[in-house]
């Protein structure tokens, strides 16, 4: 199934978005958000689709937001709005309880990066720019491409990466922590084999580490603490904790059904 600006394929549980504007280097549109957004919603409740890859046709992740019509923007109201509408299909993103994968196969620039930076696992290749250029447009990054990534590298890494003035290759990207790996080979065999393996945690586990995580990346420890133990609260009473003792004692793989 795909839409006029997004591809969807669905194998193995591994839903795979394809960003498909090529012409405008898959740069974010409203349709292109709105697409995205209802295609995360229905990720987050189906079943069906247990992993997630984003990722951007012919060799191009995600020129960012499309600047066609920014000169036309000039009531700061209405920017402000259409931002938050693209923020929020970032943040939801970041917030889905399951395996989420960016495949930054070619360039990646503005809201492309953030797109990438909200997912669990980011994967380069041969092909891979990390563009931080709005300073030359008199912008900044935006969509948490400051925020995130001071959280998820540091700050005096993302100093480097975006006050820098380079592009950022795939192998400056890794060293920088805006990459998890480097594919080798064909990266959506990389993406599709580095799913396999986040799921072999419990679903449940899987969900709320992800989000006791990022809690504790925004709160002090004691508070962090606090959040682990009710989370595990949980998860000790799940039908997926019990199968996980009995593979153990049984020498064998747990099978999980996400109760």
């Amino acid at each position: 199934m795909s839409s006029s600006v997004l591809d969807r394929d669905l194998a193995d549980g591994v839903l795979t978005l394809t960003l498909n504007r090529p012409e405008q280097r898959n740069a974010i549109d409203p349709e292109l958000r709105a697409a995205l957004a209802a295609r995360l919603d229905e990720a987050a409740t189906d079943a069906e689709v247990r992993a997630v890859v984003v990722t951007g046709a012919q060799q191009t992740f995600c020129a960012g937001g499309d600047v066609g019509h920014l000169g036309e923007l000039r009531d700061a109201r209405t920017y402000r709005w259409l931002s938050h509408r693209l923020s929020a299909m970032i943040d939801a993103l970041e917030r889905l309880e399951k395996p989420t994968i960016a495949l930054v196969d070619g360039v990646a620039a503005g809201a492309g990066v953030a797109l990438a930076l909200a997912c669990d696992w980011r994967i380069g290749t041969d092909r891979t720019r990390l563009l931080y250029r709005e300073g030359r447009l008199g912008l900044l990054p935006t969509h948490g491409g400051c925020a995130r990534l001071v959280k998820l590298v540091g700050l005096a890494r993302a100093q480097e990466a975006i006050l820098g003035g380079d592009d950022l290759d795939a192998a400056a990207g890794y060293r920088l922590g805006l990459l998890s790996e480097i594919a080798h080979g064909d990266g959506a065999t990389a993406a599709h084999e580095r799913a396999v393996k986040m799921l072999r945690r419990a679903p449940l586990s899987y969900g709320l580490a992800k989000r006791v995580l990022q809690l504790a990346a925004d709160t002090d420890v004691r508070s962090g603490m606090l959040a682990e133990s009710l989370a595990q609260g949980a998860l000790v009473l799940s039908e997926d904790h019990l199968e996980g003792l009995a593979a153990v004692d049984e020498r064998r793989d747990p099978v999980f059904t996400g109760r």
